[in-house]
Order: structure tokens, then sequence, then C-alpha cells
């Protein structure tokens, strides 16, 4: 497996593996209208425009997951780690995490997920964020955001 910056030509799988990878988040919230499974695909060619895209390749060059993330004033916000649902617990999402930060020093990063999404929960905490806040979205889903303190310079 590897991890490399997405092109735009990605896009399209990159967007089915989201659609694939957060179906099991939409069942446990029992709520199917959560925005990564709402997003189309000019939405995510807008986000390309903004956001570094990376993407883990298993040997057969598929992609297997992928992470994206933006920095302002300082942070980066890494947004929608995800991982082919057959791969998930490989520590794949691990390896994204990291690369976004190698990817993309800044001085602080931060992420959310839904507060019901243990494996998430658990990933974030072992790489060293630390939750500092939760919203409530709705009657059935609640966000609860990580901090992680890091290096000084940005992600261009």
């Amino acid at each position: 497996m590897r991890i490399v910056k997405a092109d735009k030509s990605d896009l399209k799988a990159i967007l089915e593996l989201q659609y694939l990878s957060y179906q099991q988040e939409a069942e446990s919230l029992n709520d199917f209208t959560i925005q990564p499974l709402l997003q189309t695909c000019d939405e995510i060619e807008q986000e390309y425009g903004k956001c570094l895209f990376l993407k883990a390749e298993d040997e057969n060059n598929e992609i297997v997951g992928s992470v994206r993330a933006y920095s302002d004033s300082g942070t980066t916000f890494i947004c929608k780690v995800f991982v082919h649902p057959r791969l998930q617990g490989q520590r794949i999402g691990e390896k994204l995490l990291l690369a976004i930060e190698r990817e993309c020093p800044a001085a602080r990063y931060e992420l959310f997920t839904s507060n019901k999404n243990r494996r998430a929960l658990r990933l974030y905490e072992r790489l060293g964020y630390v939750p500092f806040r939760e919203e409530k979205a709705s009657d059935r889903l609640t966000f609860a955001f990580f901090e992680k303190q890091a290096r000084e310079t940005p992600c261009p």
C-alpha cells in the first residue's frame, strides 16, 4: 500500500469509496442523509480546489482510503478520513492521518466525527488528538471535535 497525493482524475473513485465507507456510520446513526453520503461530484471538485487530497492505494493501484485537509489561520482542518470497509482495522486510517500531518505541518490540527463512531474516536485519541467540544447537528447526530497541537508551518 502507498499513500500519495490524489489527482483530479481520482475524484470520482474517491467519491464512490466515500459513499461506500460511510454506509456503516449512516446505519449506526439510522441517518442516510449525512453529508458524506450526499456530496456531489461538483462539490468534491470544489473541495479539491481548496484541499489537499491524499489517497491510499493497494498493490493493484485501487484507491482503498482517502483523507483531505486545508489550512487556515495556523490550523489544519482534516476532513473525511475513510477506508474501504473490507480493509478497516488494518491501520490504513492511521497511516492516512500521519501522512496528512507530514504533508501539512501546522501549529494545530482539528478534526471531527460522530460521537458514536467508536473506532474513529479511539484512533484519534491514540494519535494524540484531544476532544475539545461537541456540537449537536441533529436529533441523531452529535459531532465530537478533536485537536492536536503540533508544528508551526501551515499547509500550502
